[in-house]
């Protein structure tokens, strides 16, 4: 294809932009640990519903924990820089596991594919820091 202005032969001037920066791929504990935020805060709202409702759950250690402590440290190991991360992603795998002990028969349950997603994102997290 020629353009009318330009003499045929000759192509148009390269570009003097900045240099396209391909993206860089997001670790493979990444999608893990996104997906752990997701669904800790799902069962968050879930449990301060329940501390809220007409009906409301006993204010205990667990229902306080799972309801104030689970989404902020999951986005904290889902956007945190590495060193800190790793430390806060098994925080909340062991509070999560403490959470679902003491409410196992009440709200605790909503918790059990949060802490399997935050434990793989951890183990992922972990392998990819070494």
């Amino acid at each position: 294809m020629t353009m009318q202005n330009a003499p045929a032969g000759t192509s148009p001037a390269p570009s003097t932009s900045t240099p396209v920066i391909p993206p860089v791929p997001a670790p493979p504990s990444w999608p893990w640990r996104r997906g752990a935020l997701l669904l800790a805060g799902a069962a968050q709202l879930i449990t301060i519903s329940a501390l809220t409702s007409a009906d409301p759950l006993a204010v205990t250690w667990w229902s306080l924990l799972l309801a104030i402590a689970p989404a902020p440290l999951a986005a904290v190991a889902a956007y945190a820089p590495a060193p800190v991360n790793r430390l806060v992603a098994v925080a909340g795998v062991l509070l999560l596991i403490a959470g679902i002990i003491g409410g196992i028969g009440h709200t605790g349950l909503f918790f059990v594919p949060a802490l399997v997603v935050l434990a793989v994102g951890a183990v992922k997290l972990w392998g990819e820091q070494s």
